[in-house]
């Protein structure tokens, strides 16, 4: 599976008793998933640093799947979310910092 090691948030549709699963990433999930790390065991490593580099595609990648569900009213709203979920992830996108490309 794609989403190995990576919390992410699941639904769960249920009809006549049979349940279905859908994968509903977040901007945490697409962001550690976008960073390529190599796969960990949650149970043993704790509190880890996600010291890794996006790209702005990369970015804009992770923007795109993020905007039906963001409550921005336009596009540069949606990449603010992200950029902010990139800083508290602790990663930088092009060498930066998250906060410095806000502005």
């Amino acid at each position: 599976s794609t989403w190995k090691g990576i919390r992410v948030t699941v639904r769960l549709t249920i009809q006549n008793r049979a349940a279905k699963v859908d994968v509903e990433p977040n901007a945490t999930s697409l962001v550690i998933k976008q960073l390529k790390e190599p796969l960990r065991d949650r149970k043993k490593t704790k509190n880890i640093k996600h010291s890794g580099n996006l790209t702005k595609a990369q970015l804009f990648d992770i923007v795109r799947q993020m905007r039906p569900k963001s409550l921005a009213r336009e596009f540069k709203g949606t990449v603010k979310e992200v950029l902010g979920t990139c800083n508290a992830v602790g990663c930088t996108v092009d060498g930066c910092k998250p906060i410095a490309l806000q502005e």
